[in-house]
């Protein structure tokens, strides 16, 4: 049986070790500490005396620190142990862990204490998939205690740099010390852990930015805990645990923001541990589902997002004039071209997301300053829709990878090979248009229209984009729908041929607002039958299928971020029992597992199960899984911005009791949001970190 792994996180940079603190290389999980794609130690071992130390107990502090409390020795004999450990480790933009050794007995303690040290510098992409590569130079320094590892590739610099505040015998492979330890006494050491990311100059590129130069380093704690306060305060029941939920995915988001190179604002990362990075629709649906929280995300998200927008033709990268981009990388494989993730384009999904967000967010906030300062960006967009997204000239939006070698085959929000497939298993033929980029294409056309007439002076433009997506809208509601099965069809094929597979996509149509009112209660039927709701919620595609797979990402599997859009996609069209029973599911999800929410549950049924079945590919914590517990909170709230106004029209579970929202900000300030009435509740208090 596979140990526990422990992770700590802070942004793009994570450690993850054994339940003893200690970090060896597995082929097959990504153990170590990394930052920017790449992995700055691959081995971190503690010994005393020669002996590993076994694990008594951890206290998880926060996401960005925590505590194992450990003895020497083997299981038989460790509880009578004289001696005991605490690693304290934490991070920010460097890896510090602080070494308290306790002598419990009256007599002094001569010990030899040992941090075996050494790294790869794999990219992440490699860690479980290693390939040859130039071998790493180490360099150890006795001198001044420090120890460096480095790694060279032309002009393709990193390097960890290892110190410690008590002196110690330095060697190429480690630290080792010689202490005594008084009677009832104890000795302290702080390890850091420097890592340097260097260019084509040599220097540290973080160092050398303006924008990290110029960088304010509040404490982790104040900052976590000014970002707790900012968001609205969750009152709830006392038995029934959401408020606990709701911290925790505050929390998960506030570990996953990152400042990029060249870039002053905190945007999140994907999640952890293989998506630690910028993802391009991840950051635009995460910043939908928070705008009622932390609206901050989305602000810096578009902004960089715009200023990673694609500006030419290039069939490596997927790089089109208008494009939003799907992923960016800074590890070795993507800085020389093994793979095409520098800044990687392969998506047809963001660049329609990035217009509704921009629109959204001004919904939310008030902020036409934004709309504004991104007038170019968003119309590049809409034009890329056409001139680049429409491949056959039919009107509709489809994808084809340019990059044959090593891009995306499916370039929807379902990006695994098999998740486009007829209902008896064939791959369905490309280009392919899926049903919910013409519903993102519709929304961005009309909430285009209203920033061209409401922002940008342009009242024709905004005719224009009106009439398009009008005729979209009709268009779509011909060829997509299948009436003898009342659904949508997943995707048309390039002649027409509607792929007849019963998936979650149709949920994501009534987000859109592209259904037609007479057909959405079939919609939402299906969403809600046996066949799509598990009871945890709606998987991605129907049993009774020959391609459904309970366990298979794309093909049968739950995503609570899919869940989110689905719910306010019910709550829309007024389905709104319907979308009370996939929160209350999610948030059962939440309860269970405890801590973060993962991306992704198998489809098994509830009843079957009773438990929510994690994936082994299922990363924790996720930006949007998080997200998506704030975003179906405000669903079932019936959150909804209306001029200077914030509306609430609850529709919530049964299982959620009456809560209150207390500060939603936006553009009118603060408002509170209620939900059903119930006997007075204790007054709320805001989560305060332990000191």
């Amino acid at each position: 049986m596979r140990q526990e792994q422990v992770h700590v996180v802070a942004g793009n940079l994570f450690a993850v070790s054994d339940a003893q603190g200690d970090m060896e290389v597995d082929p097959r999980a990504p153990i170590g500490l990394f930052s920017f794609d790449t992995r700055f130690l691959s081995r971190w071992v503690l010994t005393v005396d020669g002996e590993r130390l076994k694990a008594l107990s951890r206290d998880d502090m926060t996401y960005f620190e925590t505590r194992f409390f450990l003895v020497p020795g083997t299981a038989s004999h460790y509880v009578d142990a004289d001696v005991s450990v605490i690693r304290h480790r934490s991070l920010d933009d460097s890896f510090n862990e602080r070494l308290t050794i306790l002598n419990h007995s009256a007599e002094p303690a001569h010990l030899v204490v040992r941090m075996e040290i050494a790294t790869d510098f794999a990219d992440i992409s490699e860690v479980c998939h290693p390939s040859p590569r130039a071998a790493t130079t180490v360099e150890a320094s006795s001198a001044d205690g420090v120890l460096r590892l480095r790694y060279q590739r032309e002009w393709f610099s990193r390097e960890a740099i290892v110190s410690s505040t008590a002196p110690g015998e330095v060697d190429g492979s480690g630290i080792t010390f010689r202490l005594t330890v008084p009677p009832r006494g104890r000795w302290i050491t702080d390890l850091h852990v420097a890592m340097v990311v260097a260019g084509e100059t040599g220097q540290d590129l973080r160092s050398s930015l303006e924008s990290h130069r110029q960088q304010v380093r509040h404490g982790m704690r104040a900052d976590l805990q000014a970002w707790l306060d900012r968001a609205p305060l969750l009152v709830a029941g006392e038995g029934d645990g959401l408020a606990r939920v709701y911290t925790s995915a505050l929390a998960d988001l506030a570990a996953l923001r990152y400042r990029p190179l060249s870039f002053p604002d905190r945007v999140p990362v994907g999640g952890l541990p293989w998506a630690m990075t910028l993802y391009g629709r991840d950051a635009l649906v995460t910043g939908l589902q928070t705008l009622a929280y932390t609206p901050e995300l989305a602000s810096a998200t578009l902004r960089l997002l715009a200023l990673l927008q694609g500006a030419r033709l290039d069939d490596f990268h997927e790089e089109e004039p208008g494009k939003i981009l799907a992923e960016q990388r800074y590890g070795e494989s993507a800085a020389f071209g093994d793979q095409p993730t520098a800044i990687y384009f392969g998506a047809a999904d963001t660049t329609p997301l990035f217009v509704i967000l921009l629109d959204e967010y001004e919904r939310w906030t008030g902020d036409g300053e934004l709309v504004r300062e991104l007038r170019y960006p968003a119309r590049s967009a809409l034009d890329w829709i056409d001139e680049y997204g429409d491949l056959l000239g039919d009107g509709y939006l489809r994808y084809l990878s340019r990059n044959r070698r090593s891009g995306l085959a499916n370039q929807c929000w379902k990006n695994s090979p098999d998740s486009i497939v007829h209902r008896d298993g064939r791959e369905a033929a490309t280009p392919r248009a899926t049903c919910e980029l013409q519903g993102y294409a519709y929304d961005a056309k009309l909430r285009g229209a209203r920033l061209a007439r409401e922002f940008w002076a342009d009242p024709v433009y905004a005719d224009r984009l009106e009439r398009e997506a009008a005729a979209l809208k009709e268009r779509f509601n011909r060829d997509f729908w299948l009436p003898e099965r009342e659904y949508y069809a997943l995707a048309l094929e390039p002649d027409g041929t509607p792929v007849e597979t019963l998936t979650s996509n149709i949920g994501h149509l009534l987000w859109s607002g592209i259904v037609t009112e007479e057909r959405a209660a079939a919609v939402a039927g299906h969403l809600l039958s046996p066949a799509l709701f598990n009871g945890w919620g709606v998987r991605t595609l129907a049993e009774g299928q020959l391609p459904y797979n309970p366990v298979g990402a794309h093909v049968g599997a739950v995503w609570p971020s899919d869940n989110s859009l689905i719910a306010a996609g019910l709550r829309r069209y007024r389905h709104d029992d319907e979308a009370a029973r996939i929160a209350a599911g999610i948030f059962a999800v939440a309860g269970l597992v405890g801590g973060s929410l993962p991306e992704v549950i198998a489809g098994y049924p509830r009843l079957i199960t009773r438990y929510p079945v994690q994936l082994p590919v299922a990363g924790r914590p996720q930006s949007w899984s998080a997200g998506a517990l704030l975003m179906l909170l405000a669903t079932a709230l019936g959150l909804r911005p209306c001029g200077d106004n914030l509306l609430v029209n609850p529709a919530l579970p049964e299982e959620f009791g009456r809560i209150e929202l207390l500060d939603v900000p936006g553009r009118w300030g603060r408002a509170d949001a209620y939900g059903r009435a119930r006997p007075a509740m204790t007054p709320g208090r805001r989560v305060r970190l332990p000191d």
